[in-house]
């Protein structure tokens, strides 16, 4: 499957197609996502047999546009912006329109602070059956106690983290595993269909494998709930 760019609405989007796709991937996506996402395809390909399409667009501002609310810089001097409702809407109203066509199960899934972001669409609609949380920020400032109060929408939530990012010298960061766990607990007591996997080595390593991951397990999962 070779990918092809087309720009929606202003931005760099990259498509895969199968003929006869039964599921739709999004994914938001950075310029090191973009360095893999070629073997992420592959990888997803070698994990399910079901056809599938995948549309990855550029993020422009990683820090301002896949995060909730804004909040102080946690590494570095950037702080955090609250562009996740401009995000959400460009996939519903812009992008989904244009290349769902016949792709009956729309799957939403990102890394990192993508993978926040895929979390929090979770609870804003229900237009995704299944989101993939890689390595997500769940460190985010008050991110659990928005995910207490609230419900998701997906049917299918996979979350997954590297065993060493809990380990971070961070003290925020350093979270990220207690979160997590305690986000898996939220989803399973709403009834979510979820799992928390645990992949070898820090943030910064194997990315496109963690994502591809999330991608096959959910679409193996749907029509087995």
């Amino acid at each position: 499957m070779k990918g092809t760019i087309v720009d929606i609405s202003g931005r760099e989007c990259h498509l895969y197609k199968d003929s006869n796709a039964e599921f739709l991937l999004i994914q938001p996506i950075d310029v090191h996502d973009l360095d893999v996402l070629d073997q992420e395809v592959e990888i997803i390909k070698e994990l399910s047999d079901k056809p599938f399409s995948l549309v990855a667009f550029m993020i422009k501002d990683w820090n301002q546009e896949l995060t909730p609310w804004s909040a102080p810089p946690v590494f570095g001097k950037i702080p955090f912006g609250c562009g996740v409702t401009d995000i959400l809407k460009f996939i519903t109203s812009q992008l989904l329109p244009l290349v769902q066509e016949e792709a009956p199960h729309v799957i939403l899934g990102g890394y990192s602070l993508a993978g926040l972001f895929a979390l929090w669409a979770s609870y804003q609609t229900d237009k995704f059956e299944g989101v993939v949380a890689a390595s997500p920020s769940v460190w985010f400032p008050k991110w659990l106690e928005y995910a207490t109060d609230n419900k998701s929408l997906a049917n299918s939530i996979y979350l997954s983290l590297g065993d060493k990012e809990e380990k971070a010298k961070n003290p925020v960061i350093a979270q990220v595993g207690s979160a997590i766990r305690r986000q898996n607990e939220f989803l399973k007591g709403q009834n979510v269909n979820t799992i928390l996997e645990w992949n070898p080595g820090n943030h910064f390593v194997d990315s496109e494998k963690r994502t591809a991951k999330g991608f096959a397990w959910i679409m193996n999962s749907i029509g087995q709930i």
